[in-house]
């Protein structure tokens, strides 16, 4: 009956990820699949649109001040069609409140025009801040949010009316550089070019006459990509690996695995309240289909960039909230304790949500790597090391949670309080034996990249830190120093370091070897904000149990100082 339940569950997610067939499954256009050799790699017309499109407005999507809205590719292809006043629609994103009040801008608005962001006072900004870049002082963080802002800015000179976007393959030279279509005389005798750029002008003519409706392009599209692809046909890509990176686009695998995540989490938080809604094996199994969804799309995502995903914030974000779900499951496998996926679930949502919505931050591109990561080997066994520690201990942090709250509920503890704190303890074991094997890992690295094991690099410290604020309470809980509540406590708290290093160091210190996961995002108060609150919800917690045992020492203390086996 069990095995049905979770088949059942199982049949659940992969009905949900066929029934909408044409969301996922969609036509591969040859508007789609045009490929552009653009920032180092080779890739889709739809991949540029839509991280063009993030990148400058931090959304997949577009409402004109007309009211119109837009998607992606409809948006790129207005863009570099030009084909509207984009001078003056409210289209880039300017995500930092502290940087909209030194322009002088509405605090309440993250929109601007490309006329009042240039009209503005960034540019004494930009000066101060480049000037510093010259002399190599560290910058403030409004400085480089205003660089963030200046890269934006660029880019959207580089894409409105931009004609020379490299199109035309190379003749020989697998690495060689791309050019546009106006420049094809450069490469090929003028009759070739003359003939590509009179199909390059068709497609123009055509987008002009249809305005967004970009699927009555499909013949002219195809036509001009088959005869670049017979330029060089060593040297442009297939098309099935231009078709491949366009399923995972629309294919949005990892928001798909979010949806089942938060489904199954409902079906077990129900079966939890109510024991005659008996589904727990059913929430198991759709529990085991946002795994497996999000197993797929890394799968596509490394066939696409040819690496591990786990080379930016976006990726590392992804890879915990993985990292988290499958740690539970196992767990969950081994103990049937009915507590590991419902303090797991939340958070893989909560991680693959913040990747889902949040372009402009968690950068989703995929872009080469820089030199110091371009070892796979290292790479491969390093970092992915590093971020399931932080799995586990986001686990145990959940599992804290749900510890906290039947105390809260109940002071005196209960043995279900007692029993969710051994399994938290289990969980943080294993982050401590991943997070020390990684700094291991990453000190050996640091060795072959940078010629010392150790340099006290603000991520190296603050990995430390992490490592330390875990092994305390694991050895006052093994010495018997602390007990299962502390034990609890210790779990929710000391995640303030694992947050500091893996978000803080990139987000707000901003210094160091680390550089290439450093980013901007403007969401410090948010973090702040939540931390705080969750700090507040430890002390009175705290207060309400001692407050409970000062006043009743009748009651069974559930501190006891024995060690579990």
């Amino acid at each position: 009956m069990n095995q049905l339940k979770f088949l059942w569950g199982l049949c659940l997610a992969c009905a949900l990820m066929v029934i909408p067939l044409n969301q996922w499954q969609p036509a591969q256009t040859a508007v789609d699949t045009l490929a552009v050799q653009l920032d180092g790699r080779k890739k889709p017309l739809d991949t540029v649109a839509r991280e063009t499109v993030a990148t400058l407005h931090g959304s997949g999507r577009y409402q004109l001040t007309s009211g119109e809205v837009l998607d992606a590719p409809q948006t790129y292809w207005s863009l570099w069609q030009n084909s509207r006043d984009w001078n003056d629609e409210p289209f880039i994103l300017v995500n930092y409140r502290p940087l909209r009040a030194q322009l002088g801008l509405p605090l309440e608005q993250k929109h601007f025009s490309f006329s009042t962001l240039v009209n503005s006072d960034l540019g004494r900004i930009l000066q101060n801040a480049h000037t510093k870049q010259l002399q190599e002082q560290p910058l403030t963080r409004d400085e480089r949010e205003a660089l963030t802002l200046e890269d934006r800015l660029n880019l959207m000179l580089d894409t409105v009316g931009n004609q020379t976007i490299p199109l035309v393959p190379h003749p020989r030279d697998i690495k060689g550089t791309w050019i546009g279509v106006a420049e094809a005389q450069q490469l090929y005798s003028s009759e070739i070019a003359t003939h590509i750029q009179a199909q390059f002008e068709q497609l123009n003519q055509q987008y002009q006459g249809n305005g967004d409706d970009l699927s009555a392009l499909e013949e002219s599209a195809a036509s001009l990509q088959r005869s670049l692809a017979d330029l060089s046909s060593g040297i442009y890509p297939d098309q099935a690996t231009l078709h491949r990176e366009v399923f995972f686009n629309h294919f949005h695998p990892f928001g798909k695995a979010w949806k089942l995540y938060g489904i199954a989490f409902l079906i077990l938080l129900i079966s939890q309240l109510i024991p005659s809604f008996n589904f727990y094996w059913s929430g198991m199994g759709t529990f085991l289909g946002g795994i497996l969804v999000q197993a797929f799309g890394f799968g596509l995502r490394m066939q696409i960039a040819g690496r591990p995903p786990v080379t930016n914030m976006y990726e590392s974000v992804v890879w915990v909230g993985f990292g988290i779900a499958v740690l539970a499951f196992c767990f969950e496998l081994q103990t049937r304790a009915r507590s590991y996926l419902l303090a797991a679930a939340p958070l893989a949502v909560v991680c693959l949500l913040l990747a889902d919505s949040l372009p402009a931050v968690l950068d989703p591109s995929i872009a080469p790597l820089v030199p110091v990561l371009r070892d796979n080997f290292w790479l491969s066994i390093h970092v992915p090391t590093i971020t399931l520690s932080y799995a586990s201990f986001a686990l145990a942090m959940g599992l804290g949670h749900l510890t906290l709250i039947q105390y809260w509920r109940r002071p005196e503890g209960t043995t279900m309080a007692i029993s969710l704190s051994r399994l938290n303890t289990r969980v943080i074991q294993v982050g401590i034996l991943l997070l020390t094997t990684g700094i291991i890992l990453g000190g050996i690295w640091a060795h072959f990249s940078w010629g010392r094991f150790w340099g006290w690099d603000p991520k190296e410290t603050w990995a430390l830190i992490a490592l330390l604020c875990y092994l305390a309470p694991v050895h006052g809980r093994l010495a018997g120093w602390l007990g299962y509540f502390g034990m609890s406590v210790a779990s929710v708290l000391a995640f303030n370091a694992v947050l500091m290093a893996w978000y803080g160091v990139n987000f707000v210190l901003g210094t160091g070897l680390h550089s290439y996961g450093f980013g901007t995002g403007g969401s410090e108060l948010l973090i702040a904000s939540i931390v705080g609150l969750d700090i507040l919800f430890v002390l009175a917690t705290i207060l309400r149990y001692r407050s409970q045992h000062h006043t009743d020492a009748s009651i069974p203390l559930p501190e006891v100082q024995t060690v579990d086996a």
